[in-house]
């Protein structure tokens, strides 16, 4: 299989949540293999600083902010893609939010409406939103990033397990609705991992020695580990690969 299967040259690629962890590696390694990265989070000076990085190593990036959970910068983003650059190739929906880890009957309206605003509402709409940009360019890929969490309930991140669950049906759902337009839609599952967004996992040494018993390969992963399988679902290496939901887990999932 040649390497240029993987290569990204001329596509405009939108990574959200990608000021730090996962989505800062996704997107350094699709501005390397060629494509044009738009780095998306909340605060522009954490967006701003990845994309240095980038442009500092010769590639290409610019910086939008986003707050997911707002539909009205959801509409703000797309307006200002769609007058930059005219399409969009590659959507990697990462940006995602978790403030409540404790038992599901403790859970408040609060904690309750912020996830799902993020984790559902915000997927849903960066979908539709990066869909329509695709449709009208002839197509594209967008990759959805969910959890193992939304297979098997992580202990005590009820609500957030419920959305990530609900992001793999919302991956399924718009790749078979989307299908015949040109744009692939796929899900990748990451397993624990070593983020300031699971700290509260990773950083506790009697919660990580609990959960790396039922991990085969007996760590967490590093960011990095996770961009590879975006890099193939973004690229022509996956032409034929839609509604996949694609665990990077170390085994977790094998039970």
């Amino acid at each position: 299989m040649s390497t240029e299967l993987f290569n990204l040259s001329g596509k405009v690629a939108l990574v959200t949540g990608a000021s730090r962890g996962i989505g800062e590696s996704i997107a350094k390694l699709l501005a390397e293999q060629g494509a044009h990265v738009i780095v998306s989070s909340r605060k522009i000076e954490g967006c701003q600083a990845v994309v240095d990085q980038i442009t500092e190593a010769g590639f290409s990036a610019e910086a939008i902010p986003c707050h997911i959970g707002e539909l009205e910068q959801i509409a703000s983003l797309f307006a200002e893609i769609k007058e930059k650059h005219g399409k969009l190739d590659v959507l990697v929906n990462n940006a995602a939010t978790n403030p409540f880890f404790g038992h599901i009957l403790d859970t408040d309206l609060m904690a309750y409406q912020k996830t799902v605003d993020v984790n559902i509402r915000g997927y849903f709409f960066m979908c539709v939103e990066g869909g329509k940009l695709m449709k009208a360019n002839g197509g594209g890929s967008i990759i959805n990033v969910a959890s193992v969490n939304g297979v098997i309930p992580g202990s005590l991140q009820g609500i957030y397990s419920i959305t990530k669950g609900s992001v793999i049906t919302m991956t399924k759902s718009f790749a078979k609705e989307c299908a015949q337009l040109g744009i692939r839609v796929n899900a990748l599952l990451p397993g624990a991992t070593d983020t300031k967004f699971a700290a509260t996992l990773v950083k506790n040494p009697q919660i990580l020695e609990k959960a790396l018993e039922h991990i085969p390969m007996n760590r967490v992963a590093e960011p990095d580990e996770m961009a590879g399988t975006v890099l193939y679902l973004a690229s022509d290496a996956s032409s034929y690969t839609t509604g996949a939901c694609i665990n990077v887990d170390g085994g977790y999932l094998i039970g």
